[in-house]
């Protein structure tokens, strides 16, 4: 609050009374000077009630009107006369020059020391009452912060500013405001926080709006921004309102940021273990929030530190179910794919190469996780779908038929395998892949050459032909891999 000439009129003790300009009376007073120079104008500072007893007034009309157009100019408050001591009354061209300007003039008939401590203490008062009231303000922003977190804090600044208040993301992006909705000044604010320094706050005055613009967070990149708006200028208990806002809306973010990626570990755990054969795919639905399929698979090649994971998933897909996790692959991503793709815009912001793949059940989850990372080594961001081949070869064949398929050729081995043991699909499956190397798949199953032989040999028996057969050979082969070869996420 400022005090006006026509408030320093009526403090206690005061004895004035205004002769001219009373188009001022709403001036600013920061303080009551003296000065009895020809010029006084090179010892202010803007906001003066000058006090004199006309010593220094010009002896001629012209050079008067002057010195009163040089202190309005100089911003004083008002120029305030003792009568009766070198002056019996204040000339005509004075006050005329006075009218003109909006500066008013007063007769004083309180002495000099004694306004300038009414002036003094008015300014003391209200510093102790903007103070309580900065006081105030912050225990029912910290009441805020706790029962309504974000919203409850950017509402109590706005009220107790007597402005409106905006959070912006880590980018500038806007994130919450109050009251709601977009306002002019928002665009400002974006692009300031949009060029500062990450660690900075500055302020926007264009003499009607003022708008302070500060970085969040206590280290590193900012967190987020926030702005509030008031009335030109910008008062002192304004900025230490946003300062503690600041401050309290660092925590609650931080905050927030820590309790995501507490439950991306929870979620990223199930995840793990469903893709490992631990869990039933539907239990992960079952235990996770899901979002309804389709789902982008995407598997970047670098180990991503999890929080910087978190805080990627969290602008690129944000509100969505989504996983994260580590893999021995690399960081693996699993987003919904509502109409958009989303992992190059993801392995841009981590700066890796990743891979992609569409899975349309949870169950088609770990054949997508092997098509993304096979992706990630080309480099960039590859979806399956932008590989010609894999999206004719998707196309030429019906899944279910697939299905069916191969559950025919392995049906004679899995079920001598539930009968007997024997791990014969295993070993199949690794004589074939190490192109027919008797010691090579021994070697990559743990076992000795003679064990894997006499399981091959089963193996034909079960089936009713030998793997030197060529046909046989391609059917048990095409069954063993066909999850591998066509991509998941068809329909």
């Amino acid at each position: 609050m400022a005090l006006t000439v026509a408030q320093a009129m009526t403090l206690p003790g005061m004895s004035m009374r205004l002769l001219a300009g009373r188009a001022g009376l709403g001036r600013e007073v920061r303080w009551a000077h003296v000065s009895e120079l020809a010029d006084p104008v090179p010892w202010l500072r803007g906001g003066e009630l000058v006090l004199t007893i006309g010593l220094g007034l010009p002896g001629d009309a012209e050079g008067r009107r002057a010195y009163v157009e040089r202190l309005s100019v100089a911003g004083c408050a008002a120029l305030a006369f003792a009568l009766d001591e070198a002056m019996a009354e204040v000339p005509r061209d004075v006050r005329d020059a006075a009218d003109v300007c909006g500066l008013p003039v007063l007769e004083i008939l309180t002495p000099f020391v004694a306004v300038t401590e009414a002036v003094a203490r008015w300014h003391a008062d209200e510093r102790v009452r903007g103070e309580r009231k900065v006081v105030a303000a912050q225990e029912a922003t910290a009441r805020a912060a706790l029962t309504s977190g974000t919203t409850g804090i950017l509402r109590a600044l706005a009220e107790h500013a007597g402005g409106e208040a905006l959070l912006l993301g880590p980018h500038a992006e806007p994130a919450a405001a109050s009251p709601e909705g977009e306002r002019p000044w928002h665009a400002r604010a974006v692009e300031a926080a949009g060029r500062a320094a990450p660690r900075s706050a500055g302020v926007l005055d264009d003499g009607i709006q003022a708008v302070q613009v500060q970085s969040l967070g206590f280290a590193g990149p900012p967190i987020g921004w926030l702005a509030v708006c008031t009335a030109s200028p910008l008062d002192w208990h304004v900025r230490m309102l946003a300062n503690q806002a600041a401050c309290l809306l660092a925590l609650e973010l931080l905050g927030v940021r820590a309790g995501r990626v507490r439950e991306h570990v929870q979620r990223g755990r199930l995840l793990s273990a469903a893709l490992d054969g631990v869990l039933p795919a539907p239990a992960l639905g079952e235990l996770c929030q899901v979002a309804p399929p389709p789902y982008e698979v995407v598997l970047v090649r670098e180990e991503i530190a999890l929080e910087t994971a978190v805080e990627a998933l969290e602008e690129v897909a944000a509100g969505l179910h989504a996983f994260v996790c580590a893999r021995p692959e690399g960081t693996l991503f699993v987003l919904p794919e509502d109409g958009r793709r989303r992992g190059g815009d993801l392995c841009g912001l981590l700066g890796a190469a990743g891979g992609g793949c569409r899975a349309h059940r949870l169950d088609e989850l770990p054949a997508a996780v092997r098509h993304a990372a096979g992706l990630a080594a080309l480099g960039g961001y590859t979806h399956v779908d932008d590989l010609e081949p894999w999206a004719l070869l998707r196309e030429a064949i019906v899944p279910d038929a697939a299905g069916r398929f191969a559950a025919a050729v392995l049906r004679p081995l899995r079920e001598h395998e539930e009968r007997h043991g024997g791990d014969l699909i295993a070993s199949v499956r690794a004589y074939l892949e190490s192109e027919e190397n008797l010691e090579t798949a021994a070697r990559r199953l743990g076992v000795h050459r003679n064990t894997l032989r006499r399981r091959l040999a089963a193996a034909e028996r079960v089936s009713g032909r030998p793997l030197s057969d060529p046909d046989h050979r391609l059917q048990i082969w095409l069954a063993l891999s066909l999850a591998d070869l066509v991509p998941p996420g068809r329909p």
